[in-house]
């Protein structure tokens, strides 16, 4: 059914039809009536049509870097969730880890004229810095800190330093630790460097041995197998993430050694898993859920008000360490 023929119907113009549908300006009466033949005849607006009208649409673009990680499913739970109430539909554009397929999908919403844009940060390149600051689409990112940009972030040096405290107070002096890649600034280098402040707090050498990893169980049983070759008495190893942890496990009763008795080991994000193998991972939890809904709320402020009219905030969430069985 075509809006002109809604209007017939209703006994209205198409353009109060067209008013009706956008919010616009209408006596009561025919609001009314309108709304009345809309229920009878099930008339759903073309989207694609709204779209070329009036610029705009209901939809909010959701950009992550994959879709087997908790802390992803758990951010995109909560922005969904939040944005649904709120009446705006979620599509999803899944980058692989890939910055190229990260501007291509910005650069596709922004054509399609979406309503805005929650990107989950990973690595800030150049090109992807520049285009974040000219876009005209709201936008905020989850889980980084882009300088002078809207950000909802987790506190990633607290939860890796007292981690590190922990296994110190545990007696364990011959750490390792299994990291991400440098250009992913949370992740990669604010961890590790917690990391190496906590030895540093402790009057022990900050340069421990390090070995990165991919996001993964296979990676991190790869880089703890490296590490045991450079170092074979270690006697805890600290993990930028608790899939990297579940590797290094592996690895380790592989090698004989047993957890915790001889080698401690924690890892960050709380996963349920940690929770399910023996022994339980000590681990840090970040509140991924609040993380999405709190960047929701962030876009719908941003959405509803001229975007120079709203202040850039840049908010950190806590964090709670789940002391388990592992160290």
């Amino acid at each position: 059914m075509t809006m002109k023929e809604l209007a017939k119907l209703a006994g209205v113009s198409p353009a109060a039809v067209s008013r009706y549908l956008n919010g616009g300006p209408l006596s009561e009466e025919k609001r009314e009536i309108i709304r009345s033949v809309i229920e009878k005849t099930g008339y759903q607006p073309d989207l694609a049509a709204q779209m070329l009208r009036t610029r705009s649409t209901d939809i909010v673009g959701l950009i992550v870097p994959k879709l087997d990680s908790e802390s992803v499913s758990r951010l995109a739970s909560g922005a969904s969730a939040v944005l649904a109430q709120a009446g705006y539909f979620c599509q999803l554009g899944v980058t692989l880890n890939d910055s190229a397929w990260e501007l291509a999908y910005l650069r596709l919403l922004q054509s399609r004229s979406v309503a805005g844009v929650i990107l989950m940060g990973t690595v800030l390149t150049p090109a992807l810095e520049q285009f974040l600051h000219k876009t005209s689409v709201p936008l905020v990112v989850a889980g980084q800190t882009y300088p002078g940009l809207p950000c909802v972030y987790h506190d990633d040096y607290g939860a890796a330093l007292e981690l590190t405290r922990l296994v110190l107070a545990r007696g364990r002096r011959r750490l390792t630790y299994i990291g991400a890649i440098e250009q992913d600034v949370a992740t990669g280098r604010t961890r590790r460097q917690a990391v190496q402040d906590g030895l540093r707090e402790a009057g022990l050498d900050p340069e421990l041995p390090i070995e990165i990893s991919s996001f993964d169980v296979e990676g991190g049983q790869a880089a703890m197998e490296r590490l045991l070759a450079r170092q074979p008495e270690l006697d805890a190893v600290l993990c930028a993430t608790d899939r990297m942890a579940f590797g290094a496990m592996t690895a380790l009763r592989r090698a004989g050694k047993r957890l915790p008795e001889e080698v401690s080991v924690t890892g960050i994000g709380d996963s349920w898993a940690g929770e399910q193998i023996e022994p339980h991972l000590t681990t840090a939890h970040f509140y991924y859920k609040t993380c999405g809904e709190t960047a929701a709320r962030m876009l719908i402020e941003q959405m509803g008000e001229r975007r120079s009219a709203v202040p850039v905030r840049q908010t950190m969430l806590g964090y709670t360490i789940r002391q388990r069985n592992s160290v």
